[in-house]
């Protein structure tokens, strides 16, 4: 659609009237093989019975009933398709274009809507049959080998984040447990600054390992689970002793 939004309205000046038909997917794909072609089938139209209801069929062009690609298969599709008439309901509908230039033009108001119905045939049974068996195929299969797969994939020994995690895990062992009071005068020190930390800053601060410094934290500290401080320890009540710019975040 255009930036300005603008709308070619010839169609409703025309007062064209369009029907709106719900096709099968596999007599919209044959139609499209056949774009630029000329004609798809041929639609009649007649009046049968006293009140003369309108009996309407569609039927598809000899040369695009055959259907390739289901199982290495080639199948016919049915060529008589006879239309469920249906009423609009009420409804205001209306069917739009968009030309290449991003131009939005109106076609016409929907008087009469319809489900086109391939006649049940054996050609439309064994396409039925064939879809079916298509979509129930397992998306994976598990296939036996009979030599080696050489490729250019190669295994690799050890990777990135298997080495960084490594890496973090060697650095923990590093890091020697301090005397706990000695631990506590530096969390005590950090929490007169600040009211809230994570777990890495106190780690950062105290240099100690993660497992030790929660278990000295559980004595002296609570760890917020939700809230504007979500996943960050404080003080408990007992301990806090902040500075003067620090209390208004209680």
């Amino acid at each position: 659609m255009s930036e300005k939004g603008e709308v070619d309205l010839t169609g409703a000046k025309q007062n064209t009237g369009v029907w709106l038909v719900k096709v099968p997917k596999y007599l919209s794909q044959q139609w499209a093989k056949a774009s630029g072609r000329g004609e798809v089938g041929k639609l009649r139209i007649c009046k049968k019975g006293n009140q003369g209801k309108a009996e309407v069929s569609f039927t598809l062009n000899e040369e695009l009933t055959v259907i390739e690609g289901l199982e290495d298969k080639t199948v016919s599709a049915p060529r008589d398709h006879p239309f469920t008439m249906q009423s609009v309901g009420g409804q205001t509908l209306a069917v739009f274009t968009e030309s290449s230039a991003d131009k939005l033009a109106l076609e016409g108001l929907v008087v009469q809507r319809a489900e086109c119905r391939p006649a049940v045939s054996e050609n439309y049974m064994k396409l039925k049959r064939l879809q079916i068996e298509e979509s129930s195929k397992p998306i994976r299969l598990s296939q036996q080998l009979t030599k080696p797969v050489t490729s250019n994939y190669k295994p690799v020994a050890n990777h990135d984040n298997n080495r960084e995690y490594e890496r973090k895990k060697k650095e923990e062992g590093k890091r020697a447990r301090a005397d706990k009071q000695q631990v506590l005068d530096m969390l005590f020190s950090a929490f007169e600054k600040h009211q809230f930390y994570n777990i890495k800053d106190l780690v950062d601060i105290t240099q100690q390992p993660v497992i030790y410094l929660k278990e000295i934290l559980r004595d002296i500290g609570i760890y917020n689970v939700k809230g504007t401080h979500k996943n960050t320890w404080e003080l408990k009540p007992e301990y806090r002793h902040y500075q003067n710019e620090e209390k208004t975040d209680e």
